[in-house]
């Protein structure tokens, strides 16, 4: 490919952009070229001349005349540079950069289908009354703070800091239990609720912070979604009766 300079330079020019459309799938005369344009001859030559400098047109010669096709392949080499060369990469000579700090988190992803619709499925998490049925355990949301106890007597608490309808919720959440492998910290998860084969696709997006962590957050997610699964269809009825779960003591891990 000629220089990428000198192509751009030829390619500035209207003109030159019409020539080469004009002749981009047949070849033709120069004088066909310049009974194309209202400019004369000597000008018509001249912008072929711009382009045939820079590759962008070949030439070739059939008795007296000179006829002029252009060069596509040129063209999709130029396209390809260009993509290549403003694709975004990361500036490390910008001073802000300095003044914040930045850091890579690994993350738990969940995922169930269940048969109920987007918008019943959103209000499974939204609604106190749905939640606790296929919970199973009493829920609490109030004024966009929540809060339940399992059956086993961990009390998890924490607020939804984003609640868009119908599919996204972003919350921050704790434990208040001394028996789970990181107690006392707020956690950011990030619920969607997206359109299924036969109902709603539900995805979480827990953030963790350590190995140990995201071990904690698979069970915890899955069981959670689990339940979803097998309870929101009925919790969903507005005549459905909750059936809370029965007090269970807890695993504790061996010393």
């Amino acid at each position: 490919m000629q220089d990428i300079q000198e192509v751009l330079g030829a390619l500035r020019s209207p003109i030159r952009r019409e020539i080469l459309r004009l002749i981009w799938d047949e070849d033709l005369p120069a004088g066909e070229i310049a009974a194309a344009f209202a400019l004369t001859k000597p000008t018509i030559s001249e912008h072929l001349a711009v382009l045939r400098r820079a590759g962008l047109v070949s030439m070739s010669a059939s008795g007296t005349f000179r006829r002029y096709r252009a060069r596509q392949e040129v063209v999709r080499e130029l396209h390809l540079a260009l993509d290549g060369s403003f694709k975004w990469v990361p500036a490390d000579d910008i001073p802000e950069t300095r003044l914040s700090e930045a850091r890579t988190v690994p993350v738990v992803v969940a995922s169930v289908d269940v048969e109920t619709p987007p918008e019943v499925t959103f209000a499974a998490f939204t609604d106190p009354a749905v939640y606790s049925r296929w919970l199973g355990v009493p829920v609490s949301i109030e004024d966009g703070q929540f809060a339940c106890e399992m059956e086993w007597g961990t009390r998890v608490r924490g607020r939804y800091e984003l609640v868009s309808p119908p599919d996204l919720i972003v919350m921050v959440w704790d434990f208040e239990d001394d028996n789970v492998p990181f107690p006392g910290g707020e956690h950011t998860g990030y619920l969607r609720v997206t359109p299924g084969r036969r109902g709603s696709h539900v995805e979480v997006h827990q953030l963790v912070e350590t190995g140990r962590q995201a071990e904690f957050m698979e069970v915890a997610w899955t069981l959670v979604l689990g339940r979803l699964q097998a309870g929101v269809v009925a919790a969903s009825n507005p005549e459905a009766r909750s059936t809370p779960r029965q007090r269970r003591p807890k695993r504790r891990a061996s010393a």
